[in-house]
């Protein structure tokens, strides 16, 4: 059993369960047919992918189509995988520098979701995020100033490249180009959900207690959870100012909703409430199906040279160009 199995375990003291997958579009399974545990709940525990081409957000071609057919679908499949080929050939050798890895190290997925849908986003009905906020578009713009000077220090570069959070993996769960698999441990009192992401681990309390004060914020979010019938709804606030998804600020207010429809299929819906950074509320939906495991350790921030690296570019190249503002 490997350390990150181990880690799932001691957090929630209990042993392993098992988990389930979705297909929207379908009917769900009726509740007498799925795995559950002891306690009577839906039996979550497993390993899941959420790797699809199913874009975020509707594409203008799509506007008013909710759902592929299947053999739209197929299609779209086909353009989505033949676009996405990083092992073109770029038609100079710039070209194919600036493509940066090939094939062989991306990993986000072969085909759409099971519920056919053409976005992501299920609510506003146009499959678009909502505007944002003007003071949300003030504060993009701020961000977009700092991280196009030269870094003067770690704290000067994205999350991502720091190691400490990946935009997709959550909360909520949305698929990146790799690493999209999350393993889920489940007892009576807690929810555990390793994210194969930046490593990060969320654990989630089902004993109904209260958020953390405002003054205290993580990277994650506090998540509270509890079941609506054989549906795992997961209450997330206190996120930092730093996390910023799709455009969201530190009043971030998310609701998950993990819904267990057959053996290998959890319809997973999330819910971005934050009236200071969009104009109304949004839903998106997502489909994990069980995959084999095991889940290994990405281990992001071990032996990472990289920012040393870049931070040394910058003066470096400070040095050579010292007339131009920083």
């Amino acid at each position: 059993m490997s350390r990150r199995s181990l880690v799932l375990l001691a957090a929630c003291l209990a042993p392993v369960c098992s988990i389930a997958q979705t297909s929207a579009h379908t009917a769900p399974a009726k509740s007498t047919t799925l795995p559950r545990t002891s306690a009577g709940h839906p039996d979550l525990q497993g390993i899941w992918s959420n790797a699809t081409l199913t874009p975020f957000e509707r594409s203008n071609q799509l506007a008013g189509k909710e759902f592929f057919t299947p053999q739209e679908g197929a299609e779209f499949t086909r353009i989505a995988l033949e676009r996405a080929n990083r092992d073109k050939r770029g038609a100079t050798p710039q070209e194919d520098v600036n493509g940066a890895y090939n094939e062989a190290w991306f990993e986000r997925g072969t085909k759409i979701y099971s519920n056919l849908r053409t976005s992501i986003v299920v609510d506003p009905a146009d499959g678009r995020i909502p505007p944002l906020t003007a003071q949300a578009r003030n504060d993009a713009a701020a961000r977009g100033a700092i991280t196009g000077r030269r870094p003067e220090g770690p704290e000067d570069f994205s999350l991502p490249i720091r190691c400490i959070v990946w935009p997709t993996s959550g909360p909520p769960m949305i698929a990146g180009p790799y690493n999209n698999n999350y393993q889920i441990v489940q007892t009576s009192d807690y929810v555990a959900i390793d994210v194969e992401m930046i490593h990060d681990m969320r654990i989630v309390p089902l004993n109904a207690r209260r958020h953390l004060p405002a003054s205290i914020r993580q990277w994650m979010g506090d998540p509270v959870g509890h079941w609506e019938g054989d549906t795992l709804v997961v209450d997330t606030t206190n996120f930092t100012d730093k996390t910023h998804f799709r455009g969201a600020d530190r009043n971030l207010h998310l609701m998950e909703r993990f819904k267990l429809l057959d053996a290998n299929t959890i319809q997973y819906r999330f819910t971005v409430d934050d009236p200071t950074a969009f104009v109304r509320p949004w839903t998106g939906e997502i489909i994990l199906t069980r995959t084999p495991g095991p889940l290994y350790e990405y281990a992001c921030h071990e032996a990472n040279y990289s920012l040393l690296d870049m931070l040394r570019a910058a003066r470096a190249e400070e040095k050579s160009a010292p007339s131009k503002p920083r």
